[in-house]
């Protein structure tokens, strides 16, 4: 074997080395992303769960008294905020976990 036969060689085995390195780097990220992604669903349901508890404290505190009424706080358009993103977000993820329906298969022997 002659040297540019043999550094073709080492080329070759450099380049499987190179590619499986490169299948196991895309699997750490998918792995870190999938990790992200279930971060991210865990983190919007707490946000969701403390919207809809703070539209309930809202709701508890629409008794209040009449300074109160006359010199409102953030707090209020706030939670009314929260109130409603909370309520088109559990819509909107009701509305994406429902099954879509198929239309049944029919083919001419069917009929």
């Amino acid at each position: 074997m002659n040297r540019l036969e043999s550094r073709k060689q080492l080329l070759i085995a450099e380049s499987e080395l190179n590619r499986e390195q490169l299948v196991d780097d895309l699997v750490a990220m998918t792995a870190g992303v999938h990790a992200l992604t279930d971060r991210a669903k865990t983190f919007s349901s707490i946000a969701s769960v403390a919207a809809l508890l703070a539209a309930g404290v809202a709701a508890f505190r629409r008794g209040r008294s009449v300074a109160a009424v006359t010199n409102p706080t953030w707090l209020q358009p706030l939670l009314k905020g929260a109130g409603l993103v909370s309520t088109l977000w559990l819509a909107f993820r009701a509305r994406r976990r429902e099954p879509k329906t198929q239309a049944p298969n029919t083919s001419k022997a069917d009929l």
